[in-house]
């Protein structure tokens, strides 16, 4: 038991002597540091987090307004076409349905435009509008 108190009071003794007020501030003010580096750490990948949603939920945005361009566009100049659908026509169709850097879609237009026959076309018209209400969704 002496052996015990002898320690203790030797560390009592060499903590009296050798750490000063300075030694504990700079203690205090590391761990400070510490705790406030981590707390900072958090909250940056926090925010980084809720910038990387907003940012994805601006894209989504804007691809969904492409696609509903291009479909309003698709109806009133085809759907509501009541003749020949004009050169012009067909080329800003043409240069919209490629703005949208779809490969699905895409390919359901090309799989209209090259339609041989009204019934394969109206076929190739019904995917394409499905396709495109799909990817609004």
């Amino acid at each position: 038991m002496e052996e015990i108190d002898n320690k203790q009071t030797t560390l009592k003794d060499f903590l009296t002597r050798h750490v000063t007020g300075v030694d504990i501030t700079a203690g205090v003010v590391i761990v400070f540091l510490v705790m406030l580096s981590v707390f900072y750490s958090l909250r940056y990948k926090q925010i980084e987090s809720q910038l990387n949603l907003f940012i994805s939920n601006t894209q989504t945005a804007y691809v969904n307004q492409e696609v509903l361009k291009f479909t309003e566009l698709f109806v009133n100049e085809v759907l509501r076409a009541e003749g020949e659908i004009s050169f012009d026509t067909r080329l800003e169709l043409e240069g919209a349905v490629r703005s949208l850097e779809d490969e699905e879609i895409l390919n359901a237009w090309v799989d209209f435009t090259n339609s041989q026959t009204e019934a394969q076309a109206q076929e190739a018209v019904k995917d394409l509008l499905a396709l495109l209400v799909l990817k609004i969704k």
